[in-house]
C-alpha cells in the first residue's frame, strides 16, 4: 500500500479542494492515479465538472513523435472536447473552451528540456490574462528532489524547449515548478512524498509519459544524453533503448573504452551495435555504447552527457558535428558556452547543488 498520495489521488477523493463550473484539464495519457484510472476518468467519477481536455507535445493519448501534437477532437473514453495545445496558442484554446478553473495534471522526467513544463508555463500565462484560476496536481520528480545539473538557462536562449532560468536537472516538482512560473497558481501537493525519493521509491507505476521516455532508466540518463539530440550522433530514437543508446556509423573501437576510462560516477559504458527505425541514420548500422546507470544516486547525468560529447569530439573532430535547427545545441544546454566548455567537462559542470530554495513549497524543504 503506497504511503503517499499524488495531487489528482487527493483531488478524487475530495472533489471540495477545487472550485469551478466549468473545469478543464491538462493532461495525457500518463495523467493517472496510482491504480491505473486515468485522471479525467477518475474526476468525472468523483463528480469534478470537467468540461475540457488539453493535450500537450505528442498529444493526449501520447501517440504523437517528438515535436508534435494531435488535432483537436473529443475523448471517446469521457466524451469531452480536446484541445491540442502544443505549438499553439493557450490562450485561445481556454477561450474556446469557456473554462473557469484549470487543472493541471501532467507527468515530468526532471529534466528542463523535456517540454510538458513548458505546456503548464504558457497555460498558466494565458490563464492568468484571462482571469482563470489554474490548480496544479503534483506528481513527483522521478529523479529525486535533492539535486540539480546544469547551468540555468540564459534568457538569451529561451525557446520551446526551455523559457524560464532553471537548471537542466531541475530537481523540482511540477507544482513547484508552477509556484515559480507564478505564485499566484495553486498547488494540491503531494502526501507523504520526500524529497530523496527518486521514483522506484515512490511505490507508483511507471507509465512512460512520451513515446521515447520508455522507463525510468531512460529517464535517469535523459538529462544528459538528450543533449545528444543536437549533434550528427544518434540518441537511440528508432530503438528499444533510446537515450540509453548513443552512436554514430563513424564510431570506431576507441569509444567505449574512452568512456570507460573517464571512470563517472554510478555509470558504466558497453559497446553496443543498433540500426535506428527512424530519425538519424534510420536503417543505418550505428556503433556506440549503452549506458548503464549502476547507481542512481550517486551518477550524475548532466556531467556524463557532457563527458560523452567530449570524448566524441576529441575522438572524431572531422566527423563529429552540430545537428538540427540553429543553435539547437545551445538551446538544449541553455547558454552558449556548450561548445568551448566542452574541453573541460568538469569545470562546465561543477559539484550538483541543491534546488532553488524559494521554489519548494513549504511542506517539502527538507
Amino acid at each position: 500500500m503506497l504511503s503517499m498520495r499524488i495531487g489528482a489521488e487527493r483531488l478524487a477523493a475530495d472533489p471540495s479542494l477545487v472550485e469551478g463550473a466549468r473545469i478543464g484539464l491538462v493532461t495525457n495519457h500518463a495523467g493517472v492515479l496510482p491504480d491505473l484510472t486515468s485522471t479525467p476518468s477518475a474526476l468525472l467519477e468523483a463528480g469534478v465538472p470537467l468540461a475540457a481536455l488539453f493535450g500537450p507535445e505528442h498529444g493526449l493519448r501520447g501517440a504523437a513523435q517528438a515535436a508534435e501534437g494531435e488535432a483537436d477532437g473529443v475523448d471517446p473514453a469521457t466524451g469531452l472536447p480536446v484541445f491540442d495545445a502544443y505549438g499553439r496558442d493557450p490562450g485561445e484554446a481556454l477561450a474556446r473552451a469557456g473554462v473557469d478553473t484549470l487543472l493541471i495534471d501532467l507527468p515530468d522526467v526532471g529534466a528542463r528540456f523535456y517540454t510538458y513544463i513548458w505546456t503548464m508555463h504558457d497555460f498558466l500565462r494565458a490563464a492568468s490574462r484571462q482571469g482563470v484560476q489554474v490548480v496544479v496536481l503534483d506528481r513527483p520528480n522521478p529523479l529525486g528532489g535533492l539535486v540539480c545539473e546544469g547551468p540555468l538557462l540564459d534568457p538569451a536562449y529561451v525557446s520551446p524547449v526551455g523559457k524560464a532560468p532553471i537548471p537542466i536537472r531541475h530537481g523540482l516538482t511540477v507544482g513547484e515548478l508552477a509556484l515559480g512560473f507564478d505564485p499566484s497558481a495553486r498547488v494540491i501537493e503531494m502526501e507523504g512524498w520526500r524529497r530523496e525519493m527518486l521514483f522506484p521509491d515512490t511505490g507508483l507505476i511507471w507509465v512512460m509519459p512520451s513515446v521515447n521516455m520508455p522507463s525510468f532508466d531512460t529517464a535517469l540518463v535523459y538529462p544528459g544524453t538528450g543533449l545528444f539530440e543536437g549533434t550528427n550522433f544518434s540518441e537511440g530514437r528508432g530503438t528499444t533503448r533510446p537515450f540509453e543508446l548513443v552512436g554514430a556509423p563513424y564510431v570506431d573501437e576507441r569509444f567505449a573504452p574512452a568512456l570507460g576510462a573517464l571512470d563517472l560516477p554510478g555509470v558504466r559504458f558497453r559497446e553496443a551495435w543498433f540500426r535506428p527505425t527512424f530519425h538519424k541514420h534510420a536503417g543505418t548500422l550505428v556503433r556506440g555504447v549503452q549506458v548503464h546507470v549502476l547507481d542512481p544516486r550517486s551518477f550524475q547525468p548532466v556531467l556524463t552527457g557532457v563527458s560523452m560529447l567530449h570524448v566524441a569530439r576529441t575522438l572524431y573532430p572531422e566527423q563529429f558535428a552540430w545537428w538540427g535547427p540553429e543553435r539547437f545545441e545551445q538551446h538544449l544546454w541553455g547558454s552558449g558556452t556548450l561548445t568551448e566548455g566542452l574541453r573541460d567537462p568538469r569545470e562546465l559542470c561543477p559539484e550538483p547543488a541543491h534546488p532553488v530554495g524559494h521554489l519548494l513549497y513549504p511542506s517539502s524543504r527538507r
